[in-house]
């Protein structure tokens, strides 16, 4: 995603779309860039909006990881394990799964 792009993305924050779709879009487009930091930040406001989004604790856990951060990798996986056992998202449960045993 172009930097273009992700100015569009945080013009959008704090209006009326704000999400965690957003955030969730915006923290991806920003680990792509390697910007893992700011990353880490919007993932993490994604899932102040929607605890239960698996999708997002899934990619906090790899931006924690790309950050070196291997702790919050795992807390954040095991998050995304509660929240896709809670929503019957046996795909993501399993995905987590598989990356909290690599870490450890």
């Amino acid at each position: 995603m172009s930097a273009e792009q992700i100015a569009n993305l945080r013009r959008q924050c704090g209006g009326p779309r704000d999400g965690a779709l957003l955030r969730f879009s915006l923290g991806s487009a920003l680990l792509a860039g390697g910007d893992h930091a700011a990353a880490i930040e919007e993932l993490r406001r994604a899932t102040d909006f929607d605890p239960g989004y698996s999708a997002a604790w899934k990619l906090l856990g790899k931006a924690c990881l790309a950050s070196g951060d291997d702790g919050a990798a795992g807390a954040a996986w095991r998050s995304g394990i509660a929240a896709a056992t809670a929503r019957g998202d046996k795909q993501a449960e399993k995905e987590m799964t598989v990356f909290l045993r690599r870490l450890g």
